[in-house]
């Protein structure tokens, strides 16, 4: 490319040198400042061998360093492979090489803890943000180089490695702004849903999710896209993103329902304290979202400011239910978006009836063909019309509505009866005590499987193991109350507020051939 692309950092750059892009703390980056950077970290890598096509690992905090990497790899043609800065060494090395990834660039505290991940690999760089380390490149020294002006066309292509709650982690290429350049429906999908969470020239959002996840590179892309601002949150804190919000006059921010839950259990004056009343968007998605809890959001923010989403990172988005609609159709993920097909299916791949519940099976305009370095998705995963089996449980209604049940793997089945958790953890959350919930099925002689309760307290909340069994009894029929309770400091999650069921489960099954 010799010239620039309307909505990349390039453009920007010269229709709007100085206006501030990016706020990370103290830090501001005028989209000028942000696309010389990203010139200078392209020169300074491609002076140490980077080449258009190589697969380079982002490992960070979210932080503007990021986007300026990111600019710098679209700029090169290189891939980027967002990754979990939790993960440990041995996780990290078995990544690097399904992957077949030749940069790494980190933020980690100790970068000198991670170099045994790259033992046997092709690493031919590896690059520190903050910390000096033996094998690592400081960042700093990538961008001191100074570097031709050099045009992107587009976003570099993402590559996200799924949660591995079942077996190991998958690579997928987030591929569908490709595959719209040649196909009308995938580029209609796409305009569908940019338009369920319809972002204006001058919005500011707040970031706080990862990016390691789809989420995080989407929503900074499409504030650039734009040409607005972003303001950076490197980790979340409840009264810290409300600061945020009222300090810079925010108007777009989207949470997991964990981060809602903190700020829901935050004092009153100190929710009193924060002016909120700018945004005029919010969204919420990646794990179920309790009734209760987008009343309090639509009583603390504002009622029809809420939108929800459901995907997965193999099909993207599936549905999007519009502010207001959880009133009308409560526990909903929504209407699916355009060129966005659904089957509810039994066990043995028949489609059935509306309101009965069965396994999720979906197509769309980005729905994956095979993983990274993988071979072509079998029939038991990806059907011969190109629907996906994603996992969970759930139902359609007359309307058209789906209803997400569960997910697959965390049915209970306990004397031949299907319980499934979420019911149960929407009932426990209705106690006046209780921040979060999970619920496990653990082994039983006599029912297979019987249902144990996790539970994550409000901050200066009391409650004993026999209040929550109480409590229940209250709402759920006996066969699905739990028969245990643990009271936990807190409960286990991946940094997008999954629940990590399995780290709860382990212990019970450990050693049985069968884990249900």
């Amino acid at each position: 490319m010799t010239q620039a692309l309307p909505g990349t950092v390039e453009h920007w750059a010269a229709a709007t040198p100085d206006a501030i892009a990016i706020i990370d703390g103290d830090h501001r980056l005028t989209f000028a400042a942000w696309n010389d950077a990203a010139d200078r970290v392209a020169a300074g890598l491609a002076a140490r061998g980077v080449v258009r096509g190589d697969i380079v690992v982002l490992r960070t905090q979210i932080r503007h360093e990021w986007a300026i990497l990111s600019a710098a790899l679209g700029k090169l043609g290189c891939s980027l492979l967002a990754i979990n800065w939790r993960l440990t060494p041995a996780e990290t090395q078995y990544v690097l090489g399904n992957s077949g990834a030749t940069v790494f660039v980190c933020d980690d505290a100790d970068p000198g803890a991670i170099v045994a991940a790259f033992e046997g690999l092709p690493i031919k760089l590896a690059v520190s943000i903050d910390t000096p380390a033996d094998g690592f490149v400081p960042y700093a020294a990538l961008a001191a180089r100074d570097g031709a002006p050099r045009f992107a066309d587009g976003t570099p292509p993402l590559i996200i490695y799924t949660s591995g709650t079942t077996g190991l982690p998958k690579g997928v290429v987030m591929h569908a702004r490709e595959v719209a350049k040649t196909d009308r429906k995938a580029a209609e999908y796409l305009q569908a849903v940019a338009a369920s969470r319809p972002l204006v020239s001058g919005d500011i959002t707040l970031l706080t999710l990862p990016m390691h996840h789809g989420a995080g590179p989407s929503a900074l892309w499409g504030t650039l896209r734009l040409g607005n601002r972003i303001i950076l949150m490197r980790r979340f804190d409840p009264a810290g993103a409300l600061a945020l919000i009222a300090r810079h006059k925010v108007t777009a921010w989207t949470g997991v329902p964990t981060m809602y839950k903190r700020m829901a259990a935050l004092p009153a004056e100190e929710l009193a304290r924060h002016d909120v009343s700018s945004l005029r968007q919010l969204g919420v998605g990646a794990a179920p979202v309790p009734p209760a809890l987008k009343d309090w959001i639509d009583n603390y923010f504002g009622a029809d400011r809420l939108s929800e989403g459901y995907g997965a990172t193999e099909v993207g988005m599936i549905t999007h239910l519009a502010p207001g609609m959880h009133t009308i159709k409560p526990g909903s993920s929504g209407l699916p978006h355009i060129h966005v097909d659904i089957r509810i299916r039994d066990e043995n791949g028949t489609d059935l009836p509306t309101n009965a519940v069965g396994e999720i099976w979906v197509r769309t305009p980005a729905t994956i063909h095979s993983y990274l370095n993988g071979k072509t998705l079998g029939p038991d995963t990806l059907d011969g019309d190109g629907f996906f089996r994603v996992g969970d449980v759930g139902r359609l209604d007359e309307d058209g509505y789906l209803f997400i049940t569960d997910r697959a793997k965390d049915m209970i089945i306990s004397g031949g009866v299907n319980i499934y958790p979420a019911e149960i953890e929407a009932a426990l959350l209705k106690h006046a005590a209780v921040q979060d919930a999970a619920v496990i099925g653990i082994p039983d002689d006599e029912f297979g499987e019987q249902v144990k309760a996790f539970i994550e307290l409000k901050p200066g909340a009391t409650a004993m193991p026999d209040d929550i069994i109480a409590h229940a009894k209250d709402h759920l029929a006996s066969y699905k109350r739990p028969k245990s309770v643990d009271i936990v400091a807190e409960l286990p999650r991946n940094t997008m507020g999954k629940l990590l069921k399995r780290e709860l489960r382990e212990p019970y099954w450990k050693g049985r051939e069968r884990k249900v």
